[in-house]
């Protein structure tokens, strides 16, 4: 009997798999159809249940939609971003709450004390990044899961934008998505990827 097809081992089907990563792409393109409140809603409800240190879950997401909104946003972007951002119908802000804590007495109850724990600015700040970076991941995935396409950017002014949208200091921004359905030329060739052999070691 010959050995299953590796997509054989996994749990969804062909088709789904495709959507999540093999056929998704990252789009720098975007048609004006524009993304529902209620598709936003339904991306989260589902990438809500991906798991977080402390289930601390410390990304916000600020939704940008009017073109004022854009114009406040596009100045702290390098030039390569800025045209896809000002046409895409859904530009999303994604930080980390850096007081995510105050709310761990309810997303964490059976630790009582676990607010207590992070009570340093600089280690909660870190765990508050890397926790919300984690997030994202999720949130690309379920991005895709709608049918639509993503445009992660890290090419902007990440300082410049916590200043221009979060001036409490509560928020830290990490990265911009931009969201819709894939326009014209929405890519480039799909690039190399690491092998299993060449990420992957056992000892």
């Amino acid at each position: 009997m010959s050995a299953p097809a590796q997509t054989d081992l996994l749990a969804l089907d062909r088709a789904a798999q495709d959507l999540l990563f093999r056929a998704a792409r990252t789009a720098n393109t975007f048609t004006d159809e524009p993304v529902t409140d209620a598709q936003v809603t339904a991306i989260h409800d589902l990438i809500r249940y991906g798991p977080t240190a402390f289930n601390g879950q410390p990304l916000r997401v600020l939704l940008l939609r009017s073109a004022a909104a854009r114009a406040r946003l596009l100045p702290y972007l390098s030039s390569g971003n800025r045209a896809k951002t000002a046409t895409a119908p859904l530009v999303a802000v994604l930080a980390a709450d850096v007081d995510f804590h105050d709310r761990l007495p309810e997303l964490f109850p059976h630790r009582p004390q676990a607010r207590d724990w992070l009570t340093d600015r600089a280690a909660r700040a870190e765990q508050a990044r890397l926790n919300a970076t984690l997030q994202i991941g999720y949130l690309l995935v379920g991005v895709r899961a709608a049918g639509l396409a993503a445009g992660p950017m890290a090419g902007f002014d990440a300082a410049g934008v916590t200043r221009e949208f979060f001036p409490d200091g509560r928020h830290e921004t990490l990265l911009l998505m931009n969201v819709g359905r894939p326009g014209p030329d929405a890519w480039h060739d799909r690039l190399p990827r690491l092998d299993a052999t060449e990420v992957i070691s056992i000892r």
